[in-house]
C-alpha cells in the first residue's frame, strides 16, 4: 500500500485592483425581510449621533472587491464600515469599493442570518469562497458581526493573530467594537411602525444612541412640555392679577 500525502494548500494570492465597469454585479434577492430595516437602523443611529464623517464609506449589500489567483471575487455583506476613503471624481457613482486600492481597509462586516443558509459561517477555501473565510482570510476585516434576529442572537468575532475570536459580551448582553468605540446590542422594540429584535448602539457611558426619529419625537415633547409649563405660568399669573383686582390693585402698576 502506497500512502499519499495530502497536498499542502498554498496561501490564495490577492491582489487590489479595480472592478471592471462591465462586471455584472450579482443581483440577488433579499431572503431576509428585515435586512434593509437593521441595516438602515443602524447607520441612522450614527448619522443622528453625529458621528458620520464625510470621508467614511457606510453601505448595505454593497459589493466588496478583491482579486484572488487571478479571479474576481466580490461579496455584499448586510451592512459593513469603511473609516477613510477616497473621494471619486464629480459625476461618478461608487458601485463598488477595493481596498487598498480606494482606501482603508475595511473595518467591519455584519452579515444578518435568514432561515436559509447563506454561508455566513462558511470557512469554505476555494469558490465559492465562504463569507467567514472571504472576510477573515481575503479581506482580513477586524470585525465580523453575524445577527440571527429570529432567535434572537449576536456574535461578534474580532481577528486575533489571523483568525477570528469570538468575542464574549457583557453582562447586558452587549460587545464593544473598537474600531467605532461603541457597544453594539439586541433591543426589542418598535421603529417606524416595526416591532422587531434590532441591533444598537451604545457609547461608553452605557447611553443608548437615539434614532433620528427618537430625536424628535424627544425634541417634539421636550417643546410640548415647555408650552405646558408656560401656559401653567401664565394661569398662575392671570391668577395672581385677578387676586390683586379684588384688592383694589392694578396689577400694571407693578410692573
Amino acid at each position: 500500500m502506497v500512502l499519499q500525502a495530502p497536498p499542502i494548500k498554498t496561501a490564495p494570492t490577492i491582489t487590489w485592483e479595480a472592478l471592471p465597469a462591465d462586471f455584472v454585479l450579482p443581483d440577488d434577492p433579499v431572503e431576509n425581510i428585515q435586512q434593509p430595516s437593521l441595516a438602515a437602523a443602524l447607520t441612522d443611529a450614527l448619522g443622528a449621533a453625529g458621528l458620520i464623517q464625510p470621508t467614511m464609506l457606510i453601505g448595505s449589500n454593497f459589493a466588496l472587491v478583491a482579486t484572488v489567483n487571478k479571479k474576481i471575487v466580490v461579496k455584499a455583506p448586510d451592512w459593513f464600515y469603511v473609516p477613510q476613503v477616497h473621494p471619486v471624481a464629480e459625476g461618478i457613482i461608487r458601485r463598488s469599493y477595493t481596498p487598498s486600492l480606494e482606501g482603508s481597509p475595511i473595518a467591519i462586516v455584519m452579515e444578518f442570518l435568514s432561515e436559509t443558509d447563506g454561508s455566513e459561517l462558511s470557512v469554505r477555501s476555494s469558490p465559492p469562497y465562504g463569507k467567514l473565510y472571504f472576510y477573515e482570510q481575503i479581506l482580513q476585516v477586524p470585525t465580523y458581526v453575524t445577527f440571527d434576529p429570529y432567535e434572537p442572537s449576536l456574535e461578534v468575532r474580532c481577528l486575533q493573530m489571523g483568525e477570528y475570536t469570538l468575542q464574549k459580551p457583557d453582562d447586558l448582553g452587549r460587545v464593544w467594537i473598537p474600531e467605532l468605540e461603541l457597544f453594539l446590542g439586541i433591543w426589542s422594540g418598535a421603529r417606524l411602525s416595526q416591532t422587531n429584535n434590532w441591533l444598537r448602539w451604545w457609547d461608553k457611558a452605557g447611553n443608548l444612541l437615539l434614532w433620528s426619529s427618537e430625536q424628535t419625537e424627544q425634541e417634539r415633547q421636550r417643546a410640548e412640555q415647555e408650552h405646558q409649563r408656560a401656559e401653567q405660568e401664565r394661569q398662575r399669573a392671570d391668577v395672581l392679577a385677578a387676586k390683586l383686582r379684588e384688592l383694589g390693585i392694578d396689577p400694571s402698576t407693578l410692573t
